[in-house]
């Protein structure tokens, strides 16, 4: 295994303000990554708080271990299972849940993890390298129509179709096993990009996405935490992507809404349902000194809404 890379956590300061931390409150980071914000969070609490971090890549439970705090308590997990794992520890309702998405620089960085077409390595891309398939796996068995839609749906990719054709040509001549051959494979499929992009981060974003049901996974854990935290809790996300924000903006939009009923349905808007959910501030967004400084964080946004005394 490389050397650790280094990762600089992203909207740091204004993430942990987002959750307005209570001293003895009970705190989920839902993606440890290196700890940035969970160390911060354990910072703000006091001696009776507790934070417990998920993170489903085994490499940053190992470095959260080295945190030598009885008040944290890592989970390996993905973040879908939230409710589940906090049923075993006995965690009925929390205080705050913040989602700091995407993927980290380590998991970019480090070639044997397969995420980026700026090294020669075996093609994985998994965040979680004790379970599931390698996009190498997938793509030998695959048929046009699903890489297709892969990279269409969740890369956004224009040429999705004869990207595909080309992957499924090639496999003629043995599987595709390296970031080096599918980025070559995509660089010649692909007739144009954007100035400065390389053709082939499309659909390297695209596959990393699918393989890690990064979306689904998303999908998953954001009722679930409404349904967990305490009246006055927070919910901060961050998101990296455009996909992966609009899943966050409907959700929260629609949660902090009364329920849509048909217009002639004699119903007062007084008598209907309250919202679990209200919106705090506008979607927040890394600083031009910040993204100067660290320019992975020019995509992110934040986004933070409040529990309601609201019954589900």
């Amino acid at each position: 295994m490389s050397l650790q890379p280094k990762h600089v956590t992203v909207l740091l300061s204004e993430a942990v303000d987002a959750l307005a931390i209570r001293p003895d409150g009970v705190y989920v980071d839902g993606t440890f990554g290196r700890g940035g914000h969970s160390r911060a969070i354990l910072a703000a609490l006091g001696p009776e708080g507790r934070l417990i971090a998920f993170d489903r890549d085994p490499s940053a439970i190992e470095v959260g271990r080295e945190i030598a705090d009885s008040r944290l308590t890592l989970v390996h997990a993905p973040f879908s299972s939230f409710a589940e794992e906090l049923d075993d520890l006995g965690v009925s309702r929390v205080d705050g849940v913040l989602l700091d998405l995407g993927v980290s620089s380590p998991q970019l960085d480090e070639p044997e993890r397969g995420m980026s077409f700026r090294f020669d390595a075996p093609l994985d891309m998994r965040m979680d390298t004790s379970r599931g398939q390698t996009v190498a796996q997938w793509l030998a068995d695959a048929s046009v129509a699903q890489i297709t839609e892969v990279l269409r749906d969740y890369g956004e990719e224009r040429f999705a179709y004869a990207i595909a054709k080309a992957i499924a040509a090639a496999r003629t001549g043995g599987a595709v096993a390296t970031t080096r051959q599918l980025a070559e494979i995509v660089e010649k499929a692909v007739r144009t990009r954007e100035p400065g992009q390389h053709p082939a981060t499309r659909s390297f974003q695209a596959l990393r996405i699918f393989i890690n049901q990064e979306l689904e996974e998303l999908s998953l854990i954001l009722p679930d935490a409404v349904a967990r935290l305490k009246p006055g809790g927070r919910l901060a996300v961050i998101s990296f992507h455009s996909l992966e924000d609009r899943i966050v903006k409907r959700f929260m939009r629609d949660e902090s809404r009364p329920p849509q009923l048909p217009s002639r349905l004699p119903v007062r808007a007084a008598d209907l349902p309250k919202p679990r959910l209200a919106l705090v501030g506008k979607a927040a967004r890394p600083s031009e000194a910040e993204v100067a400084a660290n320019p992975r964080a020019r995509s992110a946004v934040m986004r933070v809404a409040e529990r309601t005394e609201a019954q589900a």
